[in-house]
């Protein structure tokens, strides 16, 4: 990684009703990412939606 190369380690984490689990993008800061994580959830699908950083394990 270079210095103009974006640090990008918050994601978004959709899982299904299946089980499938997707990325649904990533982004800069916790709170970016919780802000699209809380709108996608408030939707009111059956979908669960989670934030995680990159290189940590979730805690789900």
């Amino acid at each position: 990684m270079n210095e103009s190369t974006p640090v990008l380690p918050w994601l978004v984490i959709r899982q299904d009703d299946n089980g499938n689990r997707y990325r649904v993008g990533r982004y800069a800061t916790e709170d970016e990412a919780r802000q699209l994580a809380d709108t996608l959830d408030a939707r009111g699908h059956r979908q669960l939606y989670w934030v995680e950083r990159i290189g940590r394990t979730p805690s789900l």
